[in-house]
Protein backbone atom coordinates (compact mmCIF):
# COMPACT_ATOMS: atom_id res chain seq x y z
CA UNK A 1 0.00 0.00 0.00
CA UNK A 2 1.36 3.38 -1.00
CA UNK A 3 2.00 6.11 1.54
CA UNK A 4 0.99 9.71 0.84
CA UNK A 5 3.92 11.56 2.43
CA UNK A 6 7.56 10.66 2.82
CA UNK A 7 9.88 12.26 5.34
CA UNK A 8 13.33 12.32 3.75
CA UNK A 9 16.67 12.77 5.53
CA UNK A 10 19.67 13.43 3.27
CA UNK A 11 23.02 12.94 5.00
CA UNK A 12 25.35 15.56 3.54
CA UNK A 13 28.75 14.65 4.95
CA UNK A 14 32.45 15.01 4.39
CA UNK A 15 34.18 11.84 3.23
CA UNK A 16 37.62 10.95 4.56
CA UNK A 17 39.53 9.88 1.47
CA UNK A 18 41.17 6.50 1.87
CA UNK A 19 39.81 5.96 5.42
CA UNK A 20 36.97 3.42 5.29
CA UNK A 21 36.91 2.76 9.06
CA UNK A 22 36.33 6.45 9.77
CA UNK A 23 33.66 6.72 7.09
CA UNK A 24 31.71 3.65 8.25
CA UNK A 25 31.67 5.04 11.80
CA UNK A 26 30.52 8.42 10.51
CA UNK A 27 27.69 6.92 8.46
CA UNK A 28 26.46 4.84 11.38
CA UNK A 29 26.57 7.85 13.72
CA UNK A 30 24.65 9.99 11.23
CA UNK A 31 21.95 7.38 10.70
CA UNK A 32 21.53 6.99 14.47
CA UNK A 33 21.30 10.77 14.80
CA UNK A 34 18.68 10.97 12.04
CA UNK A 35 16.51 8.42 13.86
CA UNK A 36 16.49 10.24 17.19
CA UNK A 37 13.42 12.11 18.40
CA UNK A 38 9.78 11.96 17.34
CA UNK A 39 10.24 13.10 13.74
CA UNK A 40 12.03 10.07 12.36
CA UNK A 41 12.37 9.86 8.57
CA UNK A 42 10.89 7.30 6.21
CA UNK A 43 13.93 7.36 3.93
CA UNK A 44 17.62 8.11 4.58
CA UNK A 45 19.95 8.92 1.68
CA UNK A 46 23.77 8.82 1.64
CA UNK A 47 26.34 10.36 -0.78
CA UNK A 48 28.48 8.72 -3.46
CA UNK A 49 31.62 6.66 -2.73
CA UNK A 50 31.34 7.33 0.98
CA UNK A 51 33.39 4.34 2.08
CA UNK A 52 36.72 5.25 0.47
CA UNK A 53 36.30 8.47 -1.47
CA UNK A 54 38.21 8.90 -4.70
CA UNK A 55 41.45 7.29 -3.57
CA UNK A 56 41.50 5.56 -6.92
CA UNK A 57 45.18 4.58 -6.91
CA UNK A 58 44.42 2.48 -3.80
CA UNK A 59 40.87 1.47 -4.60
CA UNK A 60 41.70 -2.22 -5.09
CA UNK A 61 42.84 -2.36 -1.47
CA UNK A 62 40.19 -0.02 -0.05
CA UNK A 63 37.06 -1.33 -1.80
CA UNK A 64 34.54 -3.37 0.16
CA UNK A 65 35.10 -7.02 -0.81
CA UNK A 66 31.78 -8.34 -2.20
CA UNK A 67 30.11 -5.37 -0.46
CA UNK A 68 29.99 -7.47 2.73
CA UNK A 69 30.75 -4.68 5.21
CA UNK A 70 28.34 -2.22 3.61
CA UNK A 71 25.53 -4.75 3.28
CA UNK A 72 25.87 -5.76 6.92
CA UNK A 73 25.74 -2.16 8.12
CA UNK A 74 22.77 -1.10 5.98
CA UNK A 75 20.85 -4.31 6.70
CA UNK A 76 21.37 -3.96 10.45
CA UNK A 77 20.44 -0.28 10.67
CA UNK A 78 17.47 -0.40 8.29
CA UNK A 79 15.97 -3.37 10.15
CA UNK A 80 16.69 -1.99 13.63
CA UNK A 81 15.21 1.45 12.92
CA UNK A 82 12.61 0.22 10.41
CA UNK A 83 13.70 2.85 7.93
CA UNK A 84 14.36 2.74 4.19
CA UNK A 85 18.00 3.48 3.32
CA UNK A 86 19.25 4.51 -0.10
CA UNK A 87 22.87 3.72 0.63
CA UNK A 88 24.54 6.34 -1.55
CA UNK A 89 27.28 4.38 -3.25
CA UNK A 90 30.44 2.59 -2.22
CA UNK A 91 33.46 1.11 -3.94
CA UNK A 92 32.84 -2.65 -4.14
CA UNK A 93 35.33 -5.29 -5.27
CA UNK A 94 34.02 -8.40 -6.97
CA UNK A 95 36.08 -10.93 -8.91
CA UNK A 96 39.02 -8.55 -8.99
CA UNK A 97 37.02 -5.64 -10.44
CA UNK A 98 35.85 -2.55 -8.56
CA UNK A 99 32.50 -0.90 -9.20
CA UNK A 100 30.75 2.17 -7.82
CA UNK A 101 27.64 0.54 -6.34
CA UNK A 102 24.39 1.68 -4.72
CA UNK A 103 22.63 -0.65 -2.28
CA UNK A 104 19.04 0.05 -1.23
CA UNK A 105 17.39 -1.47 1.85
CA UNK A 106 13.76 -1.40 2.94
CA UNK A 107 12.30 -1.14 6.44
CA UNK A 108 12.51 -4.90 6.91
CA UNK A 109 16.26 -4.89 6.36
CA UNK A 110 15.92 -6.44 2.91
CA UNK A 111 18.19 -5.42 0.04
CA UNK A 112 15.80 -4.41 -2.73
CA UNK A 113 18.21 -2.91 -5.26
CA UNK A 114 21.82 -2.98 -6.37
CA UNK A 115 23.00 -0.55 -9.05
CA UNK A 116 26.50 -0.06 -10.49
CA UNK A 117 27.28 3.35 -11.98
CA UNK A 118 26.96 3.22 -15.76
CA UNK A 119 28.70 6.43 -16.85
CA UNK A 120 32.23 6.67 -15.50
CA UNK A 121 33.70 10.17 -15.17
CA UNK A 122 36.90 10.29 -17.19
CA UNK A 123 37.92 13.70 -15.82
CA UNK A 124 38.49 11.95 -12.48
CA UNK A 125 40.02 8.83 -14.15
CA UNK A 126 37.17 6.60 -12.99
CA UNK A 127 37.40 4.59 -16.20
CA UNK A 128 41.01 3.64 -15.41
CA UNK A 129 40.18 2.08 -12.03
CA UNK A 130 36.48 1.17 -12.04
CA UNK A 131 34.30 -1.12 -14.13
CA UNK A 132 31.07 0.37 -15.44
CA UNK A 133 27.66 -1.12 -14.80
CA UNK A 134 25.31 -2.15 -17.59
CA UNK A 135 21.87 -2.43 -15.97
CA UNK A 136 19.17 -0.09 -14.69
CA UNK A 137 17.45 -0.76 -11.41
CA UNK A 138 13.86 0.12 -10.61
CA UNK A 139 12.72 -0.74 -7.10
CA UNK A 140 9.91 -0.04 -4.66
CA UNK A 141 9.99 1.41 -1.17
CA UNK A 142 6.69 1.55 0.75
CA UNK A 143 4.93 0.79 -2.53
CA UNK A 144 6.52 3.80 -4.28
CA UNK A 145 8.30 3.06 -7.60
CA UNK A 146 11.82 4.47 -7.36
CA UNK A 147 15.05 4.62 -9.32
CA UNK A 148 18.63 5.55 -8.56
CA UNK A 149 21.49 6.96 -10.61
CA UNK A 150 24.95 8.12 -9.52
CA UNK A 151 26.55 11.56 -10.02
CA UNK A 152 27.78 11.78 -13.66
CA UNK A 153 24.75 9.70 -14.71
CA UNK A 154 22.75 12.90 -14.15
CA UNK A 155 24.14 14.38 -17.37
CA UNK A 156 22.50 11.66 -19.48
CA UNK A 157 18.78 12.45 -19.77
CA UNK A 158 18.04 9.16 -21.55
CA UNK A 159 18.83 7.29 -18.34
CA UNK A 160 16.36 9.18 -16.16
CA UNK A 161 13.72 9.18 -18.91
CA UNK A 162 13.98 5.41 -19.27
CA UNK A 163 13.39 5.05 -15.54
CA UNK A 164 10.45 7.46 -15.70
CA UNK A 165 8.90 5.51 -18.58
CA UNK A 166 9.08 2.38 -16.42
CA UNK A 167 6.90 4.16 -13.85
CA UNK A 168 9.52 5.60 -11.49
CA UNK A 169 8.12 8.44 -9.39
CA UNK A 170 11.12 9.26 -7.16
CA UNK A 171 14.70 9.45 -8.43
CA UNK A 172 17.63 9.30 -5.98
CA UNK A 173 20.98 10.86 -6.97
CA UNK A 174 23.98 10.24 -4.68
CA UNK A 175 26.99 12.27 -5.81
CA UNK A 176 30.44 13.70 -5.27
CA UNK A 177 29.82 16.72 -7.52
CA UNK A 178 32.75 19.14 -7.20
CA UNK A 179 33.35 22.85 -7.51
CA UNK A 180 32.97 24.88 -9.63
CA UNK A 181 29.95 23.26 -11.36
CA UNK A 182 27.22 24.24 -8.90
CA UNK A 183 25.06 25.80 -11.64
CA UNK A 184 25.15 22.54 -13.61
CA UNK A 185 24.20 20.55 -10.52
CA UNK A 186 21.15 22.66 -9.68
CA UNK A 187 20.00 23.02 -13.28
CA UNK A 188 20.30 19.35 -14.20
CA UNK A 189 18.50 18.21 -11.05
CA UNK A 190 15.62 20.57 -11.78
CA UNK A 191 15.56 19.52 -15.43
CA UNK A 192 15.37 15.81 -14.58
CA UNK A 193 12.47 16.53 -12.20
CA UNK A 194 10.55 18.76 -14.62
CA UNK A 195 10.97 16.78 -17.83
CA UNK A 196 10.14 13.47 -16.13
CA UNK A 197 7.53 14.85 -13.73
CA UNK A 198 9.07 13.02 -10.82
CA UNK A 199 10.52 13.93 -7.44
CA UNK A 200 14.31 14.06 -7.23
CA UNK A 201 16.33 13.52 -4.04
CA UNK A 202 20.01 14.39 -4.44
CA UNK A 203 22.74 13.85 -1.85
CA UNK A 204 26.08 15.51 -2.56
CA UNK A 205 29.10 15.34 -0.29
CA UNK A 206 30.80 18.35 1.22
CA UNK A 207 34.34 19.18 2.33
CA UNK A 208 37.51 18.63 0.34
CA UNK A 209 39.86 15.80 -0.54
CA UNK A 210 43.49 15.62 -1.58
CA UNK A 211 43.78 12.85 -4.12
CA UNK A 212 46.62 10.44 -4.73
CA UNK A 213 47.95 12.91 -7.31
CA UNK A 214 48.30 15.60 -4.63
CA UNK A 215 45.53 17.77 -6.09
CA UNK A 216 42.78 19.12 -3.84
CA UNK A 217 39.15 18.83 -4.90
CA UNK A 218 36.42 20.72 -3.06
CA UNK A 219 32.77 19.74 -2.92
CA UNK A 220 29.98 22.24 -2.41
CA UNK A 221 27.22 20.13 -0.90
CA UNK A 222 23.89 21.75 -1.88
CA UNK A 223 21.98 18.51 -1.52
CA UNK A 224 18.39 19.01 -2.64
CA UNK A 225 14.89 17.57 -2.51
CA UNK A 226 12.72 18.64 -5.47
CA UNK A 227 9.06 18.03 -6.29
CA UNK A 228 7.82 16.95 -9.76
CA UNK A 229 7.47 20.62 -10.81
CA UNK A 230 11.19 21.08 -10.16
CA UNK A 231 10.44 23.28 -7.16
CA UNK A 232 12.89 22.99 -4.27
CA UNK A 233 11.37 21.48 -1.14
CA UNK A 234 14.61 21.59 0.82
CA UNK A 235 18.18 22.60 0.00
CA UNK A 236 21.43 22.55 1.95
CA UNK A 237 24.40 24.88 1.90
CA UNK A 238 28.02 23.76 1.98
CA UNK A 239 28.24 22.57 5.59
CA UNK A 240 27.88 18.97 6.78
CA UNK A 241 24.33 18.39 8.00
CA UNK A 242 21.22 16.24 7.75
CA UNK A 243 18.85 17.86 5.25
CA UNK A 244 15.18 17.22 6.01
CA UNK A 245 12.15 17.55 3.77
CA UNK A 246 8.75 15.97 3.13
CA UNK A 247 7.65 14.71 -0.27
CA UNK A 248 3.94 14.91 -1.04
CA UNK A 249 3.84 11.73 -3.09
CA UNK A 250 0.27 12.22 -4.29
CA UNK A 251 1.45 15.29 -6.22
CA UNK A 252 3.37 13.13 -8.72
CA UNK A 253 0.41 11.47 -10.51
CA UNK A 254 -1.46 14.79 -10.24
CA UNK A 255 1.31 16.63 -12.09
CA UNK A 256 1.50 13.89 -14.72
CA UNK A 257 -2.24 14.15 -15.34
CA UNK A 258 -2.14 17.95 -15.75
CA UNK A 259 0.60 18.03 -18.41
CA UNK A 260 0.46 14.69 -20.29
CA UNK A 261 4.11 14.59 -21.37
CA UNK A 262 4.30 10.82 -21.58
CA UNK A 263 1.11 10.46 -23.61
CA UNK A 264 2.28 13.16 -26.03
CA UNK A 265 5.66 11.59 -26.80
CA UNK A 266 6.41 10.62 -30.44
CA UNK A 267 8.94 7.79 -30.07
CA UNK A 268 8.36 6.58 -33.64
CA UNK A 269 9.69 9.94 -34.87
CA UNK A 270 12.58 10.11 -32.42
CA UNK A 271 13.86 6.77 -33.67
CA UNK A 272 14.06 7.94 -37.29
CA UNK A 273 17.13 10.04 -36.67
CA UNK A 274 18.02 13.38 -38.24
CA UNK A 275 17.18 13.80 -41.93
CA UNK A 276 19.74 15.63 -44.07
Amino acid sequence: MKVSDWKINVIQMDVAIGEPDKNYRQVEQNIKLAMQGHDAPDVIVLPEMWNAGYALNRIQQLADEQGIRTKELLHRLSKHYRVNIVGGSVAVKQEGQVQNVTYVYNRQGERVSEYAKIHLFKLMDEHLYLTEGDMLHRFELDGIPCGSIICYDLRFPELSRTLALSGVEVLFVPAQWPNPRLYHWKTLLAARAIENQMAVVACNRTGSSIGDNGEETTFFGHSMILDPWGEVIASAGEEALILKGTLKLESIPEVRSRIPVFKDRKPHIYQLGVQE
